[in-house]
């Protein structure tokens, strides 16, 4: 049939885009990280970390209304989130990295950009493999600031975004029942919900 073919193009070109668009924001921002001079004094560094925090705040924002209009709600989610989390991270790498620089011994070694995403990534996913750890009481505050951001993103951010998509599958529902649909139409269809694949 003509729509299900037509259809499942779209899907495919969706998807394509996604990962094309999640794949180039990944590499735009490590290449950033890895080419910016992180060179900033102390004020610097602990106004870039708040703007950068502010900045991932409402670029969540901004996704969970992308996510709510999307044609393709789980898909859209997906792509937000392998953008932000990103960004997140690269933006505390830079921050240990700078710490590292400004307060030589902050750490239980010196930091290369390496070392200090390598870290990030340590303590974001809970592996700790205790071979860098923070020494002094300012890169402790960094290293909890993190954990709580930690928590924050994986746990309230999954929530908006997982909200955000059931708004838009409910959305689609609707436009789908079109002016005839009945108000049941509107249920939470959660089991077809789980099945139907990266709309």
């Amino acid at each position: 049939m003509p729509g299900r073919a037509d259809e499942g193009a779209s899907r495919r070109r969706a998807l394509l885009g996604a990962l094309a668009r999640s794949t180039a924001t990944s590499l735009a921002l490590l290449v950033l990280y890895f080419t910016a001079p992180l060179d900033a004094g102390p004020l610097a560094v602990s106004f870039w970390l708040v703007a950068g925090l502010a900045l991932v705040g409402v670029l969540v924002t901004w996704q969970v209304r992308s996510i709510a209009r999307a044609p393709y709600p789980r898909l859209r989610a997906v792509e937000a989130a392998c953008s932000t989390l990103p960004l997140f991270l690269l933006l505390f790498a830079a921050t240990h990295f700078e710490l590292d620089q400004l307060k030589p011994g902050s750490y239980s070694q010196t930091m290369t950009r390496i070392d200090a995403l390598y870290f990030v990534m340590t303590v974001f996913t809970t592996v700790g493999f205790g071979d860098i750890t923070p020494v002094t009481e300012v890169a402790r505050v960094v290293v909890m600031l993190q954990m709580l951001g930690d928590v924050i993103f994986i746990g309230l951010i999954a929530r908006v975004l997982l909200g955000a998509v059931q708004t838009g599958l409910r959305r689609q529902r609707v436009e789908q029942a079109g002016p005839e649909g009945r108000p049941d139409d509107l249920g939470s269809g959660g089991a077809q919900e789980d099945v139907t694949p990266l709309e």
